[in-house]
């Protein structure tokens, strides 16, 4: 099974983490949180502390980085070790999502030209996306990229994800009750 690890810096939306941190895992798949502190503790927007796994300095190589919202997504369009990260895994074509305001980092990083993305809506965040075919759903795949809408996005963004990595959706969107109320 793939790996992946998600980025969390101060102000991160909990939702858009915890949720896919959650279904990932319930999938089966490793995945690491990520401080971009030196501690690993992490304030979320709603001023919860969550410990990560691991900070930036210990990450090992992951099949997909994950960028989660929040005010914490505007910590890591700024931080140039992320925007490095990210061309990183452009240059190999390995998997790199975001939800909500995090795709400000990936045209940060000069990674989204010509794809078709989506993000939280707002001038400011969608000015970091021009030259992208911007659409307004739920959650696009263009290729090695994954972005999606916004905290009520989560659940879809989260098993598109599972899917990306080889999991299985469909039996967790059963298991979780997805498919009886929420349906696609």
């Amino acid at each position: 099974m793939k790996n992946a690890a998600i980025l969390l810096a101060d102000g991160f939306e909990e939702i858009e983490c915890l949720g896919t941190v959650d279904i990932l895992r319930r999938a089966g798949i490793q995945v690491d949180m990520i401080s971009m502190n030196e501690e690993l503790v992490v304030v979320s927007a709603r001023n919860i502390m969550v410990r990560a796994d691991k900070n930036f300095n210990q990450m090992d190589q992951y099949d997909m980085i994950i960028l989660p919202g929040g005010a914490g997504a505007w910590k890591l369009r700024d931080d140039d070790r992320v925007i490095a990260l990210l061309k990183n895994y452009d240059h190999d074509e390995k998997y790199i999502s975001a939800i909500c305001a995090a795709p400000m980092a990936l045209g940060t990083a000069g990674i989204v030209e010509g794809k078709t993305v989506t993000s939280y809506p707002g001038e400011e965040i969608e000015s970091y996306l021009n030259n992208t075919h911007y659409v307004e759903d739920e959650v696009v795949t263009d290729g090695h990229l994954t972005t999606s809408r916004g905290p009520a996005t989560t659940f879809a963004f989260a098993y598109r994800l599972v899917d990306l990595l080889g999991g299985d959706s469909e039996a967790l969107k059963e298991g979780m009750l997805y498919n009886k109320y929420l349906k696609n």
